[in-house]
């Protein structure tokens, strides 16, 4: 009967931290390049540029980790139109995005 119990127990542990499993989004890095496109110009000259921001998404969270403030910021979809545009505002450390935005997206 020991026995039994001890297998039970077991089995019980073993099981144990698949029913306590949490789906936990991870925060992601995004890599950002600046630039500006003038087909007028030759584009190969070196010249100086803003500072490139550090933001990171978590889920619809977009979190930036260096001041954006006063930004504007436009999702641009596949076929070159902005879906969802908006001014960060000052001292913002996060910013919620609409939950419609699915897919892949350009971030201007």
């Amino acid at each position: 009967m020991k026995t039994k119990i001890m297998i039970l127990l077991s089995l019980m542990l073993a099981m144990l931290p698949l029913t306590s499993t949490q789906l936990n989004a991870a925060r992601v890095g995004i890599v950002l390049h600046v630039g500006y496109d003038d087909p007028t110009t030759d584009q190969n000259k070196p010249h100086r540029g803003p500072d490139v921001p550090e933001l990171s998404i978590d889920g619809y969270v977009l979190q930036f980790d260096t001041p954006c403030d006063g930004y504007t910021l436009n999702i641009v979809n596949g076929d070159d139109e902005v879906e969802y545009t908006t001014v960060v505002p000052t001292g913002a450390t996060s910013l919620v995005l609409p939950s419609t935005l699915e897919g892949e997206y350009t971030m201007e």
